[in-house]
């Protein structure tokens, strides 16, 4: 069996660095995004803030009226929900690019709207240093495309993966390999082992369990008949840094997609047209065999300066046809096509919004 390597992608304080990417003024100051109830001009809580703002205390979850006190020269933002989606799922795009071709389980998991696990195991071999090499093409290329940052963590599975995305913020990439697994994990406090809350923290203290290393070698009949069975196990196993929990899309955020290279770059409809055919063929294959219908049709191009762009139509009700694929894909590439001065290079279409079929057919399907 080869060596698991798994990537975990955490975007550095996503929001407000996507405020400070389209408002160049606010470098240097502390920005607070603040999920406002409308109520009264401060009235809500902290979504997310920058660097800066962090050094003066400010922490996500706190009311936006305490953040002010404690900075009153920071400045405050409203979310922008969609817009930082159309960000995250250019960005998801480009990690789904970097994952493993996934023939039986799934390679990638957005687990947030700034943060992913990728399988990369294939791709790296079972190879730490390799998995080191992706993760800076990774970071190299969200900055190129997106002039954001992220921190990675690279791990033997989801949870040290997960942990070690977080060592090195902002920008940081962190490798632990089975090697050094121990002395990365057990110096750690026990609070900071990802899916103990604080409740756990607390009860686990008193329990005089204080690092992990104090947990991993702590009887487990004792974390049983503490914490039950299957917490009691797992809280042993997560603490030896053992996870076996394959990586899996959300619910909802699934997609099943196929992208290709054209025969030539070019903008020729008639040559275009024939592979997209041939892609959403596949994809209707794919739900075919697995009962399913989507909602949303997203059509990838990447022209021949290697730009990838990517936009979505949502149906206003699930369907499971080839035409109705194809019609969406058609119109979007349309679009793309009049708007394009550079030959595309590549071409990909991908359904999402995914849901068991019930009985009924659309009235596409007749």
């Amino acid at each position: 069996m080869m060596q698991r390597v798994i990537l975990h992608i955490d975007m550095d304080y996503f929001y407000a660095a996507i405020e400070e990417r389209e408002k160049p003024e606010l470098r240097g100051k502390a920005v607070v995004v603040c999920m406002l109830s409308g109520r009264s001009e401060l009235s809500g809580s902290v979504s997310t803030c920058n660097y800066i703002a962090r050094e003066f205390g400010i922490r996500s979850g706190m009311p936006c009226s305490r953040a002010k006190k404690l900075n009153p020269e920071a400045v405050f933002l409203p979310v922008r929900k969609e817009f930082y989606t159309s960000v995250s799922n250019r960005i998801m795009e480009i990690l789904r690019s970097y994952a493993d071709p996934g023939e039986n389980e799934d390679p990638f998991e957005q687990i947030s709207v700034d943060e992913a696990f990728l399988e990369v195991t294939d791709r790296a071999g079972g190879d730490f240093n390799l998995a080191f090499d992706i993760g800076i093409q990774i970071k190299r290329e969200i900055k190129e495309k997106e002039k954001l940052t992220c921190s990675i963590g690279v791990g033997p599975n989801k949870l040290i993966a997960k942990m070690a995305s977080s060592a090195k913020k902002p920008d940081g990439i962190t490798v632990v390999s089975p090697e050094n697994l121990e002395a990365f994990l057990w110096p750690l406090k026990v609070s900071k082992l990802w899916g103990i809350g604080d409740v756990t923290a607390k009860k686990l203290q008193e329990m005089g369990i204080v690092t992990v290393k104090d947990l991993a070698e702590h009887d487990v009949i004792e974390l049983i008949s503490t914490f039950g069975k299957s917490r009691g196990t797992w809280l042993k196993q997560a603490a030896s840094g053992i996870d076996d929990s394959p990586l899996k899309e959300r619910e909802g955020s699934e997609q099943i997609g196929r992208i290709a290279t054209l025969p030539e770059d070019t903008l020729d409809q008639g040559l275009i047209l024939p592979l997209l055919e041939r892609l959403a063929g596949d994809v209707i294959e794919k739900l075919n065999s697995r009962e399913l219908t989507f909602r949303v049709v997203t059509v990838t191009v990447i022209n021949s300066n290697f730009r990838t762009y990517t936009r979505s139509r949502t149906l206003n009700h699930p369907v499971y046809s080839k035409e109705a694929l194809l019609e969406a894909a058609r119109e979007v590439l349309g679009e793309f096509i009049s708007e394009s001065r550079t030959d595309l290079r590549r071409v990909g279409v991908r359904v999402g919004g995914l849901q068991k079929r019930k009985g009924q057919k659309s009235l596409f399907d007749y």
